[in-house]
Formats: C-alpha cells, sequence, structure tokens
C-alpha cells in the first residue's frame, strides 16, 4: 500500500510541474502531464527512498533561516575574494563523512553544501557515508576545520528539520564526540 501512495505521490508531484512548466492549468495539460507522469514513472522507476524521521517545523524553520544566511554571507564572501584580488585563492577537495548515511541525508546534505557558493560536491560515497567537496578559497588548516564544522551542522540541522530521534542522537553523540557546534561560514 505505501508503494501505490508513493506512486501517486510521485504523478501528482510530476503533474504539477508539468502544469507549472506549461504555465496552463487546463484539463488538456491535467491530462497530459498524468500521463507523461505515469510514462515517465514506468520508464524510470524512482529507487526506495525510506523515511524514517518526522517533519519538525521549528527544526525547519531553523534549518531554512540558517541557510538563506549562509547563502548570503558565502556570496559576499565569493565576491570580496573574487573582486579584491588579493591573493590567488587556493582550493581544496576535503573528504566529510556524515553522521547519517541514509540516502535522504546524504542527498540533502549534498544539495545545502552545494548550493552554498564556494563548495561544489565532486563524490558521494553511498557506503561510507562521505562527501566528496571541492571548497573554494582554503587557506589552510583552520580554513579546512572550519569548513568541516559547518558541514557538520547542516547536517544537524537537517536532521533536526526531518530526522527520527535516533538519528537526531547520533548527529548529536558525533558532535559531542568532534566537540563542535557547527558555526557559520
Amino acid at each position: 500500500m505505501a508503494g501505490t501512495r508513493d506512486r501517486l505521490v510521485a504523478v501528482a508531484a510530476l503533474t504539477v510541474v508539468w502544469m507549472l512548466l506549461w504555465g496552463s492549468f487546463s484539463w488538456l495539460t491535467l491530462f497530459g502531464g498524468l500521463l507523461v507522469s505515469v510514462l515517465v514513472l514506468a520508464v524510470f522507476p524512482l529507487p526506495r527512498v525510506t523515511f524514517a524521521g518526522r517533519l519538525r517545523p521549528v527544526g525547519l524553520l531553523r534549518f531554512a533561516v540558517r541557510f538563506v544566511v549562509d547563502l548570503w554571507v558565502a556570496s559576499f564572501q565569493l565576491a570580496w575574494t573574487a573582486l579584491a584580488g588579493r591573493r590567488a585563492p587556493r582550493s581544496a577537495v576535503l573528504a566529510l563523512r556524515l553522521a547519517v548515511r541514509s540516502d535522504l541525508n546524504l542527498t540533502m546534505c549534498a544539495e545545502a553544501v552545494s548550493l552554498v557558493p564556494g563548495s561544489l560536491i565532486v563524490d558521494l560515497d553511498r557506503a561510507a557515508g562521505v562527501l566528496y567537496v571541492h571548497v573554494f578559497d582554503v587557506a589552510g588548516p583552520a580554513d579546512v576545520a572550519r569548513f568541516r564544522r559547518e558541514v557538520r551542522g547542516i547536517e544537524r540541522r537537517i536532521i533536526g528539520a526531518v530526522g527520527s530521534d535516533a538519528e537526531i542522537a547520533v548527529v548529536e553523540i558525533a558532535a559531542a564526540q568532534i566537540g563542535d557546534e557547527g558555526g557559520s561560514r
């Protein structure tokens, strides 16, 4: 039953996207969207993604606000580095192990990290739960440590927004072992 519900949700979501792309809310675009959605899902079936957590509005708001702040700060820093031209920026590729290794957490963390200017996911190791991230303007070990704290903070906020109680406990234990609070960019 859950598989059928998931497919119906996917068909509905794809149909809405289809109608938004066409910019028309008519019966023709509705039925066309339903047909295309069913065909797409039949030809390219979605993998099963388990969601063991629950949606926490306060955590979601905390993540969203901090994400917007991170976007703004990183954009300003990137622009300043490009316009100031004081030195040639150095980059690095970092391997960052996440505490929660679910596909959903890996995907959400990878997206959040990639959307912030100055960082880009190069690779992702699902089995080990490791993100490989290209980071712009890394001057030394202090910048590497700061970026690692930022990614752990992103993961903590994502799990705080949509994670299960067990996932929240895992992230908090990992943070306590490392001794950080997830700094800002």
